[in-house]
């Protein structure tokens, strides 16, 4: 059987009682995959990724890279060799050095390396033009975590943990730095772990994707998977892109809620016939039609460029977020009734 590139099997990692992530597992199969942690403040995803790295100890458990057990609890590979880049969130540049040559600096962990981007061409991609010669207390706190970046990339470490790397950048910023950054990864195969507390972020640039919640790896998946088929409500709850609702199971493609009516789709869990369960309903789930007789109160509308999200309520008092395309006919202004297109359809029904 083939081994992982990466892998953390039954780990637990400790910062303190509340800091502290147990039984983990993860894996990463092939060298060049984008892999990002998501949690709630606190909840330890620091603490991985400095384990990982080997500045902490685990409590317990083992990590592998490329074959090699690098951390158990009887064996700890000293961090500067285990060729794994860190990029802190918080400013880890050396304070005597200016811009460029912290860059150079990471140059020097692996000068065997077959990289072959220069500091220049990084120096672009990642928008530090005319900071070359500046110190990391006349910089801001944003170009100093790409500073950190350049200087991990250079050293073409076998794995780069990244910590929030986007957290202190301006909105007109962001996106292009993730592209260019999600390019640069792929083209040089760089396996990255990063962590973010951003949901948006972590779908559009990882391969996967892992939700640690109440010190557990609770779901560990594609991004298109965790969102379309979340494996608990505690998942659900933390995403917030929907609504659990009451329903009754009809059959395997027949639900039936006593506000919407009939639901049908293909029920991803079996439940037995008459089950009372909890149906996550999501922005694009159910569709808008204004000759439906199926009519709702509006509580709220929020504008989101390409779509608004209304909030409807049911004479139950569940409030379910529905998309509508932002190029629709009309606008509909609070209290006024949404018609819900029927029959409804939802293509996979999501319940618990």
């Amino acid at each position: 059987m083939q081994n992982s590139f990466f892998e953390i099997k039954n780990s637990t990692f400790f910062a303190s009682n509340k800091n502290k992530v147990v039984e983990f597992n993860l894996k990463i199969d092939q060298p060049g995959e984008i892999v990002c942690l998501l949690g709630p403040s606190g909840v330890g995803k620091t603490t991985i990724l400095r384990s990982i790295a080997g500045l902490q100890k685990i409590e317990s458990g083992e990590i592998y890279l490329d074959g090699k057990l690098i951390s158990s609890k009887e064996i700890h590979v000293e961090p500067e060799l285990r060729n794994i880049a860190l990029s802190f969130q918080d400013n880890s540049l050396f304070p005597h050095y200016n811009v460029i040559d912290n860059i150079n600096f990471g140059s020097k962990r692996n000068s065997n390396s077959k990289f072959k981007l220069t500091t220049n061409e990084l120096i672009n991609i990642l928008h530090l033009n005319n900071l070359e010669k500046k110190f990391p207390h006349q910089i801001s706190a944003g170009e100093a975590q790409r500073v950190s970046l350049a200087r991990s990339l250079i050293s073409k470490p076998s794995l780069l943990l990244i910590d929030e790397p986007f957290s202190n950048i301006d909105q007109s910023l962001k996106g292009e730095l993730q592209l260019n950054i999600k390019k640069l990864l792929k083209e040089l195969k760089i396996t990255t772990i990063m962590v973010t507390h951003d949901s948006y972020e972590a779908f559009y640039m990882g391969d996967k994707c892992g939700i640690i919640l109440d010190q557990k790896l609770e779901q560990y998946n594609t991004p298109y998977n965790i969102y379309h088929y979340p494996n608990s409500v505690k998942i659900v709850k933390f995403l917030n892109r929907g609504v659990l609702v009451n329903a009754k199971v009809i059959d395997n493609e027949t639900l039936e809620n006593l506000d919407l009516g009939i639901i049908k789709g293909t029920l991803i869990n079996k439940f037995s016939k008459g089950a009372k369960v909890k149906l996550l309903l999501q922005p694009d789930d159910l569709k808008h039609d204004d000759k439906s007789d199926l009519k709702l109160e509006v509580i709220d509308r929020k504008f989101r460029g390409t779509e608004f999200i209304y909030l409807v309520k049911t004479k139950n008092n569940d409030l379910i977020p529905i998309s509508v395309d932002s190029h629709h006919g009309h606008y509909h202004e609070i209290k006024e009734n949404f018609g819900i297109k029927k029959p409804i359809f939802i293509d996979h029904l999501v319940c618990f």
